[in-house]
């Protein structure tokens, strides 16, 4: 075989082989079976975004979520544009958006070069009128996940008040 071709379809078995182990990952995803998958899999949209590209502005109208392929993210809260998070491979932002259409509360920009993966919420919906056995597996998965990072978010604002309260009685 030319080594050109064997050196692409390599080159394209370890993207595949990437994306695979990247989805299983993803928590939303984790319930699917292979052939869901592969469905799942034909429907992402794969974009690349520059240093310091915008993905999403907050106060935008979510439309679905990102999974990182390759890359780091930044989400940050303006006006102080206080970095609520940093990102990377195998990480995924914004799955709120499939399930409501409420406003961004953050910007995501990509800090280096990113190969994203987007899943937006008008797949999804197509997924629940043609196989509404996958589309509960995700939106169950989705709903855990949601729950799982409100969990997280109530600890930390409660240590957060814990510390407050502690530098109060300090002060006094």
């Amino acid at each position: 075989m030319n080594k050109i071709w064997e050196n692409i379809f390599k080159f394209r078995q370890k993207s595949k082989e990437e994306i695979d182990s990247i989805l299983m990952q993803i928590p939303v995803f984790q319930d699917l079976n292979p052939r869901e998958l592969r469905m799942i899999k034909r429907i992402l949209h794969r974009r690349q975004y520059k240093t310091d590209e915008v993905i999403f502005h907050q106060g935008n109208v979510g439309l679905g979520m990102y999974i990182i392929v390759d890359g780091n993210v930044e989400i940050i809260c303006s006006p102080e544009r206080h970095v609520l998070a940093e990102l990377s491979s195998g990480d995924f932002f914004g799955e709120l958006a499939l399930l409501d259409e409420a406003l961004r509360s953050a910007t995501a920009v990509a800090k280096t070069h990113c190969t994203l993966m987007c899943f937006f919420k008008p797949e999804l919906l197509d997924i629940i009128q043609r196989n509404p056995k996958t589309g509960c597996k995700i939106l169950f998965r989705l709903a855990w996940t949601l729950g799982e990072r409100l969990k997280n978010t109530n600890e930390q604002l409660q240590e957060l008040s814990c510390l407050f309260k502690k530098d109060a009685t300090e002060v006094q």
